[in-house]
């Protein structure tokens, strides 16, 4: 039986779940294929991810495929309780509601996996490091799992280089339709709307700090400078931080950036991004948030313990008032601030994203009882469909080469 919030929510969450199933046609016919063909029949998954509604509709796409899906959020403000309530509705058992305590979100991750998933698909890593760590018994039942982070991926390379991981998992994010679409575009995007609708501040003239330079930091960046901002960069890759400079950012030290910063956004995947000596150096009322995976790009602890009281200014933004006599506001508590404060990445980028899971789980399931790597990129021909796919739904047509053209490209004496 499920654990979700309220399951009178349920109209809500499948009108969401509709809407974006209306928006995301690249998995609407990878859907098509999975009911005529059934790749997952007979087989359990295992899902660990944002629990909103493209998620949910993921969860659908595999359901018709033949599976018994099992899911859970991966961050406890992220879930969507009427989401929630509107997935079990359509017969995936869920195992999830928002502001879940750490007790209760480990509870939640158990639940998925007491059943002996086949395959996992996961966000960041917790699932695959519950199953070593809590249910060594259940690891030779897995086919594999396909990991969609960076942050996860992150962790799967720690665990392989230890020899503990023991099944094979496709690096989802690693996958061309993913990381130049869903971590520049999705979370440039994301990130501002969740930003804006919880601050309903102007960007514009702003002084904006991102920490880190990646895909992600690029779309925040971006879209950034998009909204008028003066954008600064912190990095610690030499090669990331040229290319920010060549991008036309300002990029310099964070202990330098936190001084004169209005916003800042963390999107490193480390730890210890912005630490209590930075914020003591802020402005009055600097606006700090994340956008990594895990919320320990902030020193929250720190912050909490050295603030003399705490004010809740607006729904998602608690101030912190500091023994300086300056105050600095965190949004969404330090966790992911485009879902916990917003509705996550649009439905067409994630269209992408959750069509190359679905295809990544297919292949999985299709080398059953193969010898597999443990670290898996995603194949050129999944990455390329996808592609075609969306190009299709776009309206959108492309030359190809010519046999004398490939003839030409295939050959060392031209």
């Amino acid at each position: 039986m499920s654990e979700i919030r309220d399951e009178k929510l349920a109209p809500s969450g499948k009108r969401k779940i509709d809407w974006v199933r209306d928006h995301m046609p690249v998995l609407n016919s990878i859907r098509e294929d999975f009911r005529k063909t059934k790749p997952f029949r007979g087989m359990k998954v295992a899902l660990s991810v944002h629990m909103e509604a493209k998620t949910a509709y993921l969860a659908l796409v595999l359901k018709d495929g033949g599976a018994e899906v099992y899911a859970t959020g991966s961050n406890p403000l992220s879930t969507q309780d009427d989401v929630a309530a509107g997935l079990a509705s359509r017969g995936v058992q869920v195992f999830a509601w928002h502001g879940s305590t750490p007790k209760e979100y480990a509870h939640h991750l158990a639940k998925v996996l007491e059943v002996g998933p086949d395959i996992i698909i996961d966000d960041g890593g917790d699932l695959v490091n519950m199953i070593h760590e809590r249910f060594p018994e259940l690891l030779p039942g897995v086919i594999g799992g396909c990991e969609e982070t960076t942050t996860g991926i992150q962790r799967l390379k720690a665990m392989d280089a230890d020899g503990a991981l023991q099944f094979p998992m496709m690096m989802v994010n690693n996958a061309q339709c993913k990381f130049l679409f869903d971590n520049r575009y999705g979370t440039g995007q994301s990130v501002w709307n969740g930003i804006n609708r919880t601050t309903n501040l102007i960007v514009a003239g702003k002084k904006v700090v991102v920490a880190g330079y990646g895909w992600c930091g690029k779309g925040v960046a971006m879209r950034a400078k998009g909204l008028g901002a003066r954008v600064y960069v912190t990095e610690i890759d030499p090669i990331k931080a040229a290319e920010a400079v060549m991008d036309g950012f300002d990029v310099l030290p964070m202990k330098e950036a936190a001084k004169i910063g209005d916003f800042f956004i963390t999107v490193t995947g480390c730890r210890d991004v912005i630490t209590m000596k930075h914020i003591l150096s802020m402005k009055d009322g600097a606006i700090l948030c994340n956008a990594g995976h895990f919320n320990v790009e902030i020193d929250m602890e720190g912050l909490t313990k050295s603030a003399g009281k705490r004010v809740v200014r607006r729904d998602n933004i608690v101030g912190y008032y500091l023994e300086n006599g300056r105050s600095v506001n965190v949004l969404a508590e330090g966790r992911l601030v485009n879902l916990a404060a917003g509705d996550g990445h649009p439905a067409e980028i994630m269209d992408m994203s959750f069509s190359i899971q679905a295809l990544c789980a297919q292949y999985l399931a299709q080398h059953k009882g193969e010898e597999l790597p443990k670290l898996n990129g995603v194949p050129e021909e999944i990455d390329r469909e996808v592609a075609e796919r969306k190009l299709r739904f776009l309206g959108v047509a492309i030359d190809h080469l010519t046999k004398a053209q490939q003839k030409y490209i295939d050959s060392w004496n031209v």
